[in-house]
């Protein structure tokens, strides 16, 4: 039985392994239909918006906790209403299945944040 990506831990890649092909790399978007491909397939980000700036600082914080946690850590640029994740396996300048179960684990962090505000304003 095939395991999903995001019950699957990361493992800090150590180099020496090459970045997925843009054909893999497509195949593994499909779990993280949000994300685009970009730089040639060489990185994935992207775009959450939020109703204001501590929405956004408080997914930010706990993007930050889940890299630490997973070792593998994304470049995150943030501001009033919105974040911005890019996520790339920086040792070998390209993507790795590892990018892919980040962006899946952080989709379910924007889900259950997006969740927690929709019943708080009820």
């Amino acid at each position: 039985m095939r395991t999903a990506l995001g019950d699957k831990t990361c493992t800090p890649c150590r180099g020496g392994v090459p970045p997925l092909k843009r054909e893999e790399a497509e195949a593994l978007r499909a779990n993280a239909k949000d994300w685009e491909l970009l730089d040639d397939a060489h990185r994935i980000e992207r775009k959450f918006r939020f109703e204001n700036f501590r929405e956004a600082l408080n997914f930010v914080e706990e993007v930050g906790e889940l890299a630490e946690a997973e070792g593998h850590h994304p470049e995150v640029c943030f501001g009033w209403g919105h974040a911005k994740v890019s996520l790339q396996t920086k040792k070998i300048k390209g993507l790795q299945e590892y990018d892919f179960i980040m962006a899946v684990k952080i989709d379910r962090l924007f889900n259950r944040t997006r969740a927690s505000v929709a019943d708080r304003n009820r």
